[in-house]
């Protein structure tokens, strides 16, 4: 009796085991589904957003220039941190597009050099802040030197695959 109520109880278990197994990988796929329309949502909203930033910086650049004829400073430096900003935003976009997780780590490297260069941009020069502004252009230097090593490394490395084939 003890053993037919083992028997019993292991079959019970393999077939909820099995259960669980084949309603966890059906959650998995409505999830990834569900996410990964999210996603391609969310690009298109992305998209959108760039198409507007683009527009927004055209008008301005356009607007200044008929107002002004040549640019002054003040001008220049709002069309450049605006310019930046919409380079930040195709790089945001782009980044949703990447799969290799080697381009998605330089591609955020290079996004956080343009956002420092912007802050740069955008900080008045007082002697308060010279350490802040210190420490940016030391991070923008080093952020540069990396996204510099990494594509000479890149080159290399696509050079020795095409030499080795």
């Amino acid at each position: 009796m003890k053993t037919a109520s083992h028997a019993f109880t292991e079959r019970m278990a393999a077939r909820f085991e099995t259960f669980d197994r084949t309603i966890e990988a059906r959650l998995d796929l409505v999830f990834s589904k569900l996410i990964t329309g999210l996603k391609y949502a969310f690009i298109a909203v992305m998209v959108l957003y760039l198409a507007v930033c683009i527009l927004s910086l055209s008008h301005k650049i356009v607007s200044f220039t008929l107002d002004q004829g040549a640019l002054d400073f003040r001008s220049i430096k709002m069309i450049l941190t605006d310019g930046l900003f919409v380079l930040i935003v195709i790089a945001i976009t782009r980044t949703f597009l990447i799969r290799s997780a080697f381009n998605y780590a330089l591609t955020l490297l290079e996004i956080g050099f343009v956002v420092i260069i912007r802050k740069l941009i955008l900080l008045d020069t007082v002697p308060e802040e010279t350490g802040l502004m210190l420490v940016l252009s030391l991070t923008s230097t080093l952020f540069f030197l990396l996204i510099v090593y990494i594509h000479n490394l890149r080159r290399r490395w696509n050079r020795e695959d095409g030499a080795g084939d």
